[in-house]
């Protein structure tokens, strides 16, 4: 306000200030409304250490051991550590598996804490599964300390839940609620297991509804600044009642660490879930094998169309399920009862009953015509390149692990344009090899001349001597060298 539309109501100095009678009316009575109604939580003004000592003691740490990562990742990331920074173009940071800080690939690889929650007091877990994925060996342990091996009973890639269970009973429980019961500026607090150090709560709002990340195109995410760092992924978001509102699950960070940006998968979204999980191990979801763009008024002026609805079926492919029934160029309007946007339709499909027959309506032609459409059921991703590939095969010759290689090790060496090799994953301190001036994360391209497409290529290599030397090409940091192993101590890289 200006100063000339603005009442200073502060005591001047040698005068008192005096309140009018309709004034002092009108603050009596607001007093007497506060009165009569309180805010919906007493946690708003004396805190939340209340419904944290209610609900604490059902949000468990959950602890991966022997993680399977590959051998020629880990020799990857050896190599160049820098690889395992933040990326510039990563725009979601998973907790644990997704996230790098600066920890070394062999911590990341034996070990991960994750969080969870329990929902039935027999040993129902709830947790992301990112934490557990390729997991050898889960133990959870709970506020009293005790820790319990865990087993996965199902686990959903496409909302990123998982269900464990463990052998115990008269468990403390947890509720799921809705997230509907929340709205934008409703405070919530996430507890969590962050970075390790132990339970952790922090406290925060809602900061938005129904966002859709890049990565998770079937999740309508709650966002919150509450903090949320790595080791809080798969413990609960919670309403001031004590109810489960959602999963945290996700953050947007340049740095790794909470900057007010977190998301949790709705409490919705996991009842449903978990409910197929537990009854069935996994999660049944439409599909359809097709590509669609959204339509724009100019497409739509091209089509004939009066005004932009619909997708735009751009692909379809040849062995999935609409094949036959939609052709590239239909517009999709209406999938069964649902209408169809370009934003929803995956979750239209994907709430689809594998093996039903839906009808669809779509523009062909400049005419609406009725398809009958059988729904697919919808493939599991592909699984993390980071978690793919071979254990190492020892190369007795020299003395030496390798590795096949995938295009995202090679990314990871700065050896992107070459089209295959084996990657050093261990090295005999006097071996041939290392003697050759070979290091962990080299990529071997070549040996005697000959491509080397899989490990099998070298593993019968004959033993190097000074009369025999081997002659291998390497790439170290993009560059490429010949090398000959002689087995005896050779200075060849700089």
């Amino acid at each position: 306000m200006s100063p000339s539309n603005s009442r200073d109501l502060r005591p001047a100095r040698g005068r008192s200030v005096r309140v009018g009678g309709a004034l002092a009316a009108f603050l009596l009575s607001m007093l007497l409304v506060a009165l009569a109604h309180p805010p919906d939580s007493a946690a708003v003004q004396t805190g939340y250490a209340a419904l944290v000592r209610r609900v604490a003691p059902s949000v468990v740490t959950v602890m991966v051991e022997e993680k399977r990562v590959s051998a020629g990742q880990l020799a990857a990331e050896r190599a160049n550590p820098d690889a395992g920074a933040d990326a510039v173009g990563e725009l979601i940071r998973r907790l644990l598996s997704g996230a790098t800080g600066n920890r070394s690939a062999d911590e990341r690889a034996a070990a991960a804490l994750g969080s969870g929650f329990i929902i039935r007091a027999d040993g129902y877990i709830v947790t992301n599964r990112h934490v557990i994925v390729d997991a050898h060996v889960i133990h959870v342990r709970l506020t009293d300390g005790r820790e319990l091996p865990a087993k996965i009973v199902g686990a959903d890639a496409l909302t990123d839940i998982a269900l464990l269970k463990v052998d115990a009973g008269n468990l403390p429980v947890l509720q799921l609620g809705s997230s509907s019961a929340v709205s934008v500026g409703d405070p919530v607090i996430a507890i969590g297991n962050p970075f390790g150090l132990g339970q952790s709560v922090s406290a925060g709002i809602v900061s938005a509804r129904a966002r859709t990340l890049e990565d998770d195109p079937y999740i309508d995410f709650l966002q919150t600044d509450a903090a949320i760092n790595r080791g809080n992924s798969g413990g609960p978001l919670l309403a001031l009642d004590g109810t489960v509102v959602g999963v945290t699950s996700a953050i947007f960070s340049p740095s790794g660490g909470s900057v007010g940006l977190g998301f949790a998968i709705p409490a919705e979204t996991v009842t449903s879930v978990i409910g197929q999980l537990r009854a069935h191990g996994r999660v049944e979801r439409g599909y359809l094998g097709i590509s669609v763009q959204a339509m724009s008024p100019l497409l739509a002026k091209a089509l004939g169309m009066k005004k932009s609805t619909g997708a735009l079926v751009t692909a379809v492919d040849a062995q999935g399920p609409a094949a036959g029934a939609l052709v590239v160029g239909d517009v999709l309007l209406k999938l069964g009862s649902s209408t169809v946007t370009f934003r929803e339709m995956s979750k239209i499909t994907a709430r689809l009953a594998p093996h039903a027959l839906v009808v669809a309506t779509v523009l062909r032609g400049g005419s609406e015509q009725s398809v009958a459409l059988r729904i697919g059921r919808l493939p599991d991703p592909p699984a993390d390149p980071a978690l793919t590939g071979d254990v190492d095969t020892w190369v007795p010759a020299l003395r030496l692990g390798v590795a096949n290689t995938t295009a995202d090790i090679r990314k990871t060496i700065k050896a992107v344009d070459e089209p295959g090799g084996l990657i050093v994953t261990q090295l005999r301190p006097t071996g041939p090899g290392a003697l050759a001036g070979l290091k962990v994360g080299d990529l071997i391209t070549h040996a005697a001349g000959k491509q080397l497409v899989d490990v099998v290529d070298i593993t019968a290599a004959a033993l190097p001597t000074p009369a025999a030397p081997l002659l291998l090409r390497v790439v170290r940091d993009g560059n490429a060298s010949f090398v000959a192993v002689t087995g005896e101590a050779e200075l060849q890289f700089p």
